[in-house]
């Protein structure tokens, strides 16, 4: 049977469905070495390839979706490379064979909080999807004089350069003087959207942290620059949200409180000594160069044992 070409590479990987079709339409798609369009329809057996590159096509059936959290920090940015050498959302995730990782949406550079990445590009594209209307919920700090008229407006929806906007739930949580905090739900995820509505008001956002998508929480013990595997149940949760059939099988590994707080750790110390050598490259210095693994100082004490040189990589 025949797919959409651009829903079977999604589904392999490449990246999301919106993104494949800006491929194709771009010339940078190829079927059996002729340039591919947008509408054309593919078989398992033919030959495809992405600027020069073979892709090797997932069946439905053969491809384990894969679903991370990610606690993205403030001053990352959501692409892959940045000529400005700026860091990105990509920069500490795990390395996977035969996949990639896609991100569902995007924060802007100074918003923080919960980032779902996931290898099923279909997923990816029906999550970001405004006709499914999957809850995003952010707490939000405005600096300003924030009234009941000025909640009501939001509630019901204010017209912003791209249309009307509005929130499906404001909450008030707290706050001193013209420092408020406000929890806030919305059911699509235009740019900047959260911080533009309550602009519109003559409020200015000067904290933004996503902190749920659909009914996942951005967990608490994951550290910014942190991520964690979602299990079968959480990644079928969302499969199930979007109308896609359920996975059977989790490539997550099960832990124990030891293992996860072990974990935490780990990803906390590697945190720290990426900000530090981030700050190293910004002056111009060289980076502190990586430790050593207990096997490599083993293997260079080894008669005739070239010491491995090459890029580590962590896998999950």
């Amino acid at each position: 049977m025949s797919e959409k070409l651009q829903k079977v590479l999604a589904r392999s990987g490449v990246g999301s469905r919106r993104e494949m079709e800006t491929f194709i339409s771009a010339g940078r798609v190829t079927v059996d070495g002729k340039v591919a369009h947008l509408g054309d329809r593919i078989n398992p057996n033919q030959l495809v390839r992405v600027d020069g590159h073979p892709v090797k096509l997932a069946a439905e059936e053969e491809q384990v979706c894969r679903v991370i959290a990610y606690h993205k920090p403030e001053g990352e940015i959501c692409t892959r490379t940045d000529p400005d050498g700026r860091p990105t959302v990509f920069d500490r995730l795990p390395n996977i064979r035969g996949a990639r990782w896609i991100a569902i949406g995007r924060l802007d550079i100074n918003t923080s909080g919960l980032l779902l990445f996931t290898t099923d590009g279909e997923l990816a594209n029906r999550l970001m999807h405004p006709k499914f209307e999957v809850e995003r919920e952010y707490s939000v700090r405005v600096f300003g004089e924030v009234n009941d008229a000025i909640i009501q407006r939001l509630r019901i929806g204010v017209e912003l350069e791209d249309g009307k906007a509005n929130f499906k739930k404001i909450k008030a949580m707290g706050g001193e003087g013209v420092n408020r905090w406000f929890n806030v739900v919305l059911t699509e995820g235009r740019n900047r959207e959260v911080r533009r509505m309550w602009e519109s008001q003559g409020t200015v956002v000067n904290r933004l942290i996503r902190i749920r998508y659909g009914d996942l929480l951005l967990p608490k013990h994951l550290p910014a620059g942190g991520y964690t595997e979602f299990g079968l149940e959480d990644v079928n949760y969302l499969r199930k949200l979007v109308h896609l059939s359920l996975e059977t099988e989790s490539l997550a590994k099960p832990e124990d409180r030891d293992e996860r707080r072990r974990r935490m750790a780990s990803i906390k110390r590697a945190v720290r000594k990426h900000q530090v050598n981030q700050k190293l490259v910004e002056k111009g210095e060289k980076p502190a160069p990586k430790p050593k693994t207990e096997k490599a100082r083993s293997d260079e004490k080894k008669p005739g044992k070239t010491p491995f040189k090459g890029k580590s990589r962590t896998r999950i």
